[in-house]
């Protein structure tokens, strides 16, 4: 086992999120990145509620059932966090060693993070430094020490090791990276638009400028078809991702979904932009190049177009498989894509290593 740990394997990367649990395991060979499994399993409602487990054995239950289903036998386990109880903030701080960057760290945090920081784990990764000024920039990262204490038990709970918490903008971040490489004076904003958490990153140069979670997602579309039309959140499910539940009523209805649909996706894209433009007031240059959308709730084929129209920036899907070989005999082109708005956060923290912390 030391072995293995020393050279470093892929972790399982295993995404928690309020609708779904997703699971990818990745083999880094010579030629690549090869995909060795892709599963996920749904979530009733409410089993998760602003990242709070509501009733962590449904999750424990379903990471199990993704494990057995797919034979998957690692054990070390990457995931990550998002939401209101992680802070990411990026400070600019005097020039210092990587020891006295370790002493100092826990002071600054308290500066700068709204919570006790006894009740927080705390994460830094130096970013840019500008000798000139002699200043560095770091990117802080909190989390609820109960909440990470939470996701850790389930996943021990399903058998699983975890040894690596990310938070989901990097984990998107790195996803991005491997597959699409960041280019130099390039500002692209990913965004992940999940359930409940619409997770941004702005990244220029390849480095995060600005990091922001949103209280939005699918959820809001499906409660709204589920209230107007009347019918049970399933059916309103259905109905957002383009499907019927076999209604009589089949004729009338798919316009007024389409109009709940476009509405909703109105205000994720006005929400999307309002922090874009909050980000813009503080850039130095704010330009952006390109923006680049992953999710379940992405690939409703209007969101993209809304969020390209308010945002007037090229917009585009996110393929995480796109630099990923994988065996067609295992995996059909069809599925890969019907997978890829899905697997973003999972392909991410599958690039994880097991040497890493």
């Amino acid at each position: 086992m030391a072995m293995a740990m020393a050279k470093g394997r892929n972790c399982l990367g295993l995404d928690i999120g309020s609708s779904a649990v997703k699971m990818c395991v990745l083999k880094s060979t010579k030629r690549g990145l090869k995909l060795m499994a892709f599963d996920h399993a749904k979530l009733p409602p409410e089993t998760i509620v602003d990242g709070a487990l509501m009733d962590s054995s449904v999750v424990s239950d379903a990471i199990g059932e993704l494990l057995g289903r797919n034979k998957i036998k690692s054990r070390y386990t990457a995931l990550s966090v998002s939401g209101n109880t992680v802070i990411v903030k990026k400070i600019r701080l005097p020039l210092m060693t990587e020891e006295e960057l370790e002493e100092s760290i826990q002071w600054e945090a308290e500066q700068h993070i709204p919570f006790d920081i006894n009740e927080v784990h705390i994460g830094f990764e130096r970013v840019e430094t500008k000798n000139e000024q002699g200043q560095m920039d770091v990117v802080l990262v909190a989390a609820k020490k109960d909440m990470i204490n939470d996701y850790t038990t389930v996943c021990i709970g399903a058998g699983l090791e975890p040894l690596v918490v990310d938070v989901d903008a990097f984990a998107l971040q790195n996803m991005y990276e491997a597959n699409y490489g960041f280019h130099r004076g390039e500002t692209v904003v990913l965004i992940d638009i999940g359930h409940s958490v619409v997770t941004m990153n702005v990244v220029t140069d390849g480095i995060t400028m600005f990091t922001r979670d949103l209280s939005a997602g699918g959820s809001d579309i499906t409660e709204e078809i589920q209230r107007q039309l009347r019918i049970t959140y399933q059916e309103a499910e259905l109905y957002k991702m383009g499907g019927s539940p076999g209604a009589a009523t089949d004729e009338v209805l798919p316009q007024e979904v389409e109009s709940i649909i476009q509405d909703k996706a109105e205000d994720i894209a006005h929400e999307i932009q309002r922090s874009l433009d909050f980000y813009a007031m503080n850039a130095a240059d704010s330009k952006i190049d390109r923006i680049a959308v992953s999710g379940g709730t992405a690939s409703i084929p209007s969101l993209v177009r809304t969020i390209e129209r308010i945002s007037g920036v090229e917009t585009e899907l996110i393929n995480p498989f796109r630099n990923v070989s994988y065996d067609e005999r295992q995996f059909s082109p069809d599925r890969i894509q019907r997978w890829s708005a899905i697997a973003a956060i999972s392909v991410g923290l599958a690039l994880r290593r097991t040497n890493e912390r």
